[in-house]
């Protein structure tokens, strides 16, 4: 069976500043229609910044479709046909005043697949050096540095919730474990 769904139609419910809209009908590989309601997002980025005594950079800022603070990586919204590595370097310093010698591509993050178009590019960075944060006018946080293995730690207690923060951690630990020698250490 040939796992693709062929768009028929697209209906634009919403255009927003930040998301898309659209209710889709689609044809089935079984040659049965559907309808599919689709969320288009012009992706993110996200950095796990790594300092010299391996901490990581956190900021804290309120979320509001969870009414919560949320501890998270570094991170920001695209624009459309925006360089992905461009912009987790310029999120980087609005957002901590860090900059970096180095930066590790961690991979794709896609969010929610079942319904949403949204793709979030993740970065390590290391080698950090410090000057002033540059925030955008709307935007209010809190930086908190936390050591990579407490970092993970939290990932693993569900003290940290976000995603795309939860992968990019795991992912930054796995990358300074090997190359600790730690794969061939537990051999």
């Amino acid at each position: 069976m040939k796992l693709y769904e062929k768009t028929l139609e697209q209906t634009y419910v919403h255009k927003g500043k930040i998301l898309n809209l659209r209710v889709d009908r689609a044809e089935l590989p079984n040659g049965k229609e559907c309808v599919r309601e689709v969320v288009e997002h012009d992706g993110g980025v996200t950095i796990a910044a790594l300092t010299d005594e391996n901490e990581l950079l956190f900021v804290r800022q309120y979320r509001y479709p969870y009414s919560e603070i949320v501890m998270e990586l570094p991170a920001g919204k695209l624009e459309r046909g925006e360089n992905p590595f461009k912009a987790g370097v310029r999120e980087l310093k609005e957002e901590t005043g860090a900059s970096a010698s180095e930066y590790i591509d961690l991979g794709r993050y896609y969010p929610s697949p079942g319904y949403c178009g949204e793709t979030i590019y993740m970065y390590g960075a290391t080698g950090l050096s410090f000057s002033e944060q540059e925030l955008d006018e709307d935007e209010f946080l809190e930086i908190e540095k936390i050591p990579l293995m407490k970092a993970v730690e939290m990932v693993l207690n569900n003290e940290i919730p976000d995603g795309k923060t939860q992968t990019a951690v795991l992912k930054m630990a796995m990358r300074v474990w090997y190359a600790s020698g730690g794969a061939e250490s537990e051999v």
